[in-house]
């Protein structure tokens, strides 16, 4: 059991830290077109990203797939700025962008898999059992994200409610500041 705390508290590290803004702006722009009365697809959507991001995670501690770590950490931003630039594109049209977000949660969940690959890899005894500490760190993963996924909604309620601020601005300011950011993010990490 120890095994799995341990990771499950890497898994929930690897969202909620200050050093996961890569991680938590891609389920911003995922979550950016939700709202609370939208929670089922949420969670499903959320976890579409941690099946994508298990696959590739557990293939590449196992071993069996492995891309230079320039790539994924340049591949990374580029996740978030499609998604943010697809919420942008897709803003008039009702449910589209909701549904686009499915296939790119479970896609670019591949891409940040393989983004923590390496360290996991490194961390793993030999004698540790891969299956539990996968199974903790994912579990970690995916309460971390649901966390997350909780905030921005919090955030979306009080502005759409309170703030009296038009969901299709609400979509667009976010999409558009995390395309941004991501853009900036991608630049610095071209693999030159």
């Amino acid at each position: 059991m120890s095994d799995f705390a341990f990771y499950f508290g890497l898994g929930w590290h690897h969202i909620i830290s200050a050093d996961a803004l890569d991680h938590q702006l891609f389920i911003l722009a995922l979550a950016a077109v939700y709202t609370f009365g939208d929670i089922k697809k949420v969670l499903i959507l959320v976890t579409a990203f941690t099946i994508g991001h298990s696959l590739t995670l557990a293939l590449s501690v196992l071993d069996i797939i492995r891309f230079p770590g320039k790539w994924v950490e340049f591949l990374i931003p580029c996740t978030i700025f499609i998604t943010a630039f697809n919420n942008i594109i897709q803003i008039d049209k009702k449910g589209a962008s909701a549904r686009i977000n499915y296939y790119l949660a479970l896609f670019f969940g591949l891409i940040h898999g393989m983004g923590f690959a390496n360290a996991v890899r490194i961390m793993l005894a030999k004698d540790q059992s891969i299956g539990m500490a996968l199974f903790g760190f994912n579990v970690g993963l995916e309460v971390g994200q649901i966390f997350v996924v909780a905030i921005i909604l919090v955030f979306a309620y009080i502005f759409l409610s309170f703030g009296k601020i038009a969901r299709r601005d609400w979509i667009y300011f976010l999409s558009a500041g995390i395309f941004a950011l991501a853009i900036k993010m991608a630049v610095e990490r071209l693999p030159l």
